[in-house]
């Protein structure tokens, strides 16, 4: 007995959302959710495939899926833990930095506690636990979504002409000096500048960053100096100064490049975990830019993916509050 080919009707269908969202713009998370769904659905076909060829080989394949999936969860708890633990060592302990250490500590301790829900057997308690597993379901599926979406994003890359390099500011060391942070985006941007000026090319690089309360001069300043101190002819330097927010930064940056080319091109630096919300917010701004990341330490860069994730669901927290809530609605109502 063959599958039918519907069975990858589905993975078609979401390719094909994928491929058409994809090309109209780049800079939509729904994009991510398409290319998921195209992966996850074509996981089944193949499935469905491999059963009918061999029951056997299907059922062993479904074996070692049902056991790596715990494992590949607590895996992940691990080394956030890990990478969360390293943070605070390295970067002080702020709450921004302890957001993977408290995401680590929670998957570990998930299974346990469905568990001990379990032995309880109490109903109150079950209908809370199964609503709180369908609000951590649905946020699951969105983090795997911007995930990999922010790999595949921060992967591609633009071949066409610009007319500005943005780099986006971070926060000064001791209020004066760029820190290994800031500096990753810095040597990146001029990287891409001295590629499209390799090309024939003359774009100008944007420094974009104000002057945040600790710091002795405004960020833009000190990533100029820095990059005049390797290299870049300080006349094709132009200053933002006044930002305090990447929503700002590109604003600001999107001013200043109009005044000296009103149909403008540019690209943005940012960090490799920036990526994808730099990219959607450049989207909103009305930015005719893409974005590309400079590497992060690993320990930096899993904390910061998972706050840049809470940042996105904050920004839409209406829609995902009111998805939220049908899901709590409906488990309450299912059990009573």
């Amino acid at each position: 007995m063959s599958v039918h080919p519907v069975a990858f009707a589905p993975a078609a269908l979401f390719a094909v959302l994928f491929v058409i969202s994809f090309l109209r713009d780049r800079r939509r998370l729904r994009n991510g959710v398409f290319l998921v769904l195209t992966l996850a659905f074509l996981a089944m076909a193949l499935a469905l495939v491999i059963g009918t060829a061999s029951e056997r080989t299907a059922g062993i394949l479904f074996a070692i899926a049902v056991l790596m999936m715990p494992l590949a969860v607590l895996a992940l708890g691990v080394f956030l833990i890990l990478s969360g633990v390293t943070m605070l060592r390295r970067e002080g302990r702020r709450l921004a930095n302890m957001l993977a250490l408290l995401s680590g500590i929670g998957i570990v301790a998930y299974v346990p506690a469905q568990i001990v829900v379990g032995l309880i057997d109490w109903k109150p308690l079950t209908v809370t636990a199964s609503a709180i597993n369908g609000v951590l379901f649905y946020i699951s599926f969105l983090f795997v979504c911007f995930l990999v979406y922010s790999v595949v994003y921060g992967r591609i890359r633009s071949r066409r002409a610009v007319d500005f390099v943005v780099v986006l500011g971070a926060g000064l060391l001791d209020g004066t000096r760029v820190p290994p942070l800031l500096a990753s985006r810095l040597d990146r941007g001029r990287e891409v500048f001295d590629a499209q000026r390799t090309e024939g090319r003359d774009p100008m690089l944007v420094t974009s960053g104000g002057q945040g309360a600790d710091e002795d001069l405004p960020e833009a300043h000190a990533m100029r100096d820095y990059l005049v101190d390797r290299g870049v002819p300080a006349d094709r330097v132009l200053v933002e100064d006044r930002s305090r927010t990447t929503w700002e930064n590109l604003r600001f940056s999107a001013e200043i490049m109009r005044e000296h080319v009103a149909d403008y091109r540019c690209v943005i630096v940012t960090n490799n975990f920036h990526v994808l919300r730099a990219a959607l917010l450049a989207r909103r701004a009305k930015v005719d830019g893409q974005v590309v990341g400079a590497r992060t330490a690993w320990y930096f860069w899993s904390g910061a993916l998972v706050r840049e994730f809470v940042a996105v669901l904050l920004e839409h927290r209406v829609f995902n509050g009111l998805i939220c809530g049908l899901i709590v609605a409906s488990q309450v109502l299912r059990a009573f």
